[in-house]
């Protein structure tokens, strides 16, 4: 990944990526709104270099990106 320097809030977002959640969804349990989320989400794929939210899921899982509160 480009850069690993993601906000404690882009992880969560990242994390719900990698699940598959939608931004409603990914809004809904972290009530924030879907704005926020679509803000979050732009910012992962930029960080990680790629080209949409499934390649920043994608990117995530291939360098090992794990969450221990959601295994």
């Amino acid at each position: 990944m480009r850069n690993k320097n993601f906000t404690e809030r882009e992880l969560e977002v990242l994390e719900y990526l990698m699940l598959g959640k939608t931004n409603k969804e990914i809004a809904e349990i972290l009530m924030i709104t879907h704005h926020t989320v679509k803000a979050h989400v732009a910012s992962i794929i930029n960080k990680t270099g790629a080209k949409n939210r499934l390649g920043a899921a994608m990117i995530a899982n291939a360098n090992g990106f794990t969450n221990p509160r959601l295994s």
